[in-house]
Parts: structure tokens; C-alpha cells; sequence
């Protein structure tokens, strides 16, 4: 049997596009599945920008885990959105994120506050 996972997506509209706040456990399982949400809400409902509140608790997640993250949403369509992600309860090591997801083409980047990501997404330039 397969475990329920510990986290909780919820999509907003936001003026950019759309907002997803994401709670629970911060595991690397986790993380992969809101991202696989995240996808699948973009597949049916196209946006130009996203703004992710990331309020998932525990230990971070390792340069590797985020590189393969990456990896696994590599070509998934997130190419043609503006990310914003924000890390209210601290940004840990989501940095590798930001910085291997620039390296596959994507335009991304990571927040300490929801406020400063959602100027960037609506606003700022890469």
C-alpha cells in the first residue's frame, strides 16, 4: 500500500496567473508531488506566471534532491511560466533550486517573503 501524502496544495487565482500555497512535511516525496500538482493544474488551466508559497516544515532538502527535483520537471511545461517562490519559514537550501532550474531554462526565483515574490512575478525583471 501506497502512504498518503503528507502535504496540501491550494490554488488561488493571483493577477499574475495563479498562486499555489503548499503545506505539510518537506520531503523530497513531497516535494516532487505538489510539483506534479502544480503541473497538472497548469496543463489544465495555463498561466504566465506562478507564485509559490512553500510553507513545508522540516529539514531541508540537499543540493541534490533539488537538482533532481530539476530534473523530474525538466520539459514538464514549467518553461513557459515566470516562477516566484516564496519561503516565508525560511529559504533552508532552496536556493539550488533557483539556481538549477535557471540552468534548464526555466525563469525562476526564490524568496524569503511572499510580499517580494509577488512584486518580482507581476513586476521585476529576471
Amino acid at each position: 500500500m501506497t502512504p498518503m501524502p503528507d502535504f496540501e496544495v491550494r490554488f488561488t487565482p493571483h493577477p499574475a496567473g495563479l498562486r499555489a500555497r503548499v503545506t505539510g512535511e518537506g520531503t523530497l516525496a513531497n516535494t516532487v508531488g505538489y510539483w506534479e500538482a502544480i503541473v497538472a493544474r497548469l496543463r489544465a488551466q495555463p498561466v504566465r506566471g506562478l507564485l509559490v508559497v512553500d510553507e513545508m516544515h522540516g529539514p531541508p532538502l540537499g543540493a541534490a534532491q533539488w537538482e533532481s527535483l530539476v530534473a523530474t520537471m525538466k520539459g514538464r511545461g514549467l518553461e513557459r511560466v515566470r516562477i516566484a517562490h516564496a519561503k516565508p519559514l525560511g529559504l533552508q537550501a532552496v536556493e539550488h533550486c533557483e539556481i538549477f532550474a535557471r540552468e534548464v531554462g526555466l525563469q525562476a526565483r526564490v524568496f524569503a517573503d511572499e510580499a517580494t515574490a509577488d512584486l518580482w512575478l507581476r513586476y521585476g525583471e529576471s
